[in-house]
């Protein structure tokens, strides 16, 4: 299932619904995202089709008018693949496949496919391919449409029945097998985690491309894989950081985003026990991105889920080169100012101000403050080292010498 090397661009569309819990805004902006993660898994967008409804079509997700106008499309323009931007069930998966005879991925399917991708290590490979099995799982009757159905019952089981119920069989022995793979690897790591003696764990948390590889990378002098296209680590990884003569270890985990599948946060549960086992979270927000606040409330989520959110943390806001602000001209009597005119001075001034010090803003490309980062980050190791152990006090000055 993780075969696939080369990633050839496919022609795609996008498909979303405005609901009342789902305004036009919150769409645009997860069709955003969802273009993004289509880009990232090798697809090229060539349009969107947005429908509002009270709530999504329990057969075809979308309403049949709508549907027809998608088919006339995907048949004009070639389209080989058709994105829903949530997470469709079995039978709708089967229905629109029926209509539309095109591949059909939801966002769920969509980010294993990116996991698969980018996964490198033995470790991440098999905690991905559990989720695509038991994401697979209630989805295999859709892959058996080329044998004959027959009607169930006594004396009426057909070839396609037989097939599905020996492919069902063959999936939850592989999907057992995975698990106790898993388990196994667990108390390798566990372990690992052990024998790192006490030394004080920081971990780099956050939305998936918001740079935390790339700041990695300058605090610790290493060669993290970093790109501008979300998930670009999915392994986790632990570095050795000396800051003054303070020794620290560091970690780089995978990045969260919404609407993250279920069967993915349980199969990286235990990659995340990297931040569980943290003494101090530096969490790494975009701040150029328009919906920064939302991605926290997302980071902080996960966190809650995860028993982390009550960790000691400081806010990172990076990508302050890239951070730009809306204008509004001096004659512009009619335009309403937003959270989007703020100047970075007036962002410090909200809700930010009450974080205090354990707010800081830079930029990790440009290593604009990272000095100011350093100071912040050693005063908070060595308070939580000193709290450990006493006796080393003396060991480390109050103030970093640099």
């Amino acid at each position: 299932m993780l075969e696939r090397k080369e990633i050839a661009y496919e022609k795609t569309v996008l498909i979303g619904i405005v609901t009342k819990n789902q305004d036009e805004e919150k769409l645009e902006e997860f069709l955003d995202e969802l273009e993004f993660l289509t880009y990232t898994a090798g697809g090229e967008v060539v349009k969107r089709f947005t429908q509002k409804m009270d709530m999504p079509n329990s057969k075809t997700f979308i309403g049949s008018g709508k549907m027809e106008d998608v088919k006339a499309y995907v048949e004009k323009h070639e389209i080989g693949t058709v994105v829903f931007d949530d997470e469709l069930s079995p039978g709708q998966l089967r229905n629109i496949e029926r209509i539309l005879k095109a591949k059909i991925i939801d966002r769920t399917n969509l980010i294993l496919d990116i996991f698969a991708q980018r996964a490198q290590t033995s470790y991440a490979r098999t905690q991905v391919e559990l989720a695509q099995y038991q994401y697979l799982l209630p989805r295999l009757t859709g892959l058996w449409t080329h044998l004959e159905r027959q009607r169930g019952g006594i004396g009426m089981r057909g070839p396609g029945e037989t097939e599905i119920e020996t492919d069902r069989r063959i999936v939850r022995d592989r999907i057992s097998l995975l698990k106790k793979k898993l388990v196994t690897i667990d108390k390798q790591m566990a372990t690992q985690r052990g024998n790192r003696g006490k030394l004080v764990r920081v971990a780099l948390v956050g939305y998936t491309n918001v740079g935390k590889s790339t700041l990695m990378n300058v605090i610790a002098k290493s060669k993290v894989f970093a790109e501008n296209k979300l998930f670009a680590t999915l392994d986790t990884t632990v570095r050795k950081v000396v800051i003054g003569n303070l020794p620290f270890l560091l970690s780089d985990t995978v990045g969260f985003i919404r609407k993250l599948p279920t069967q993915l946060v349980e199969s990286f549960k235990s990659t995340l026990d990297e931040v569980r086992e943290a003494d101090l979270l530096l969490h790494v927000v975009d701040i150029s991105h328009p919906q920064f606040e939302d991605h926290i409330e997302s980071v902080n989520k996960i966190l809650g889920e995860i028993d982390c959110r009550d960790k000691a943390t400081i806010m990172v806001f990076n990508k302050i080169d890239s951070y730009q602000h809306q204008t509004i001209d001096d004659d512009d009597l009619t335009t309403e100012r937003t959270k989007a005119h703020y100047t970075l001075e007036e962002w410090k001034q909200t809700w930010m101000s009450r974080i205090g010090d354990n707010a800081l803003f830079i930029s990790a490309i440009h290593k604009e403050n990272i000095d100011d980062f350093r100071n912040r980050v050693y005063k908070e190791v060595r308070d939580i080292h000193v709290t450990r152990f006493p006796y080393n006090n003396f060991l480390y000055p109050e103030i970093m010498e640099e």
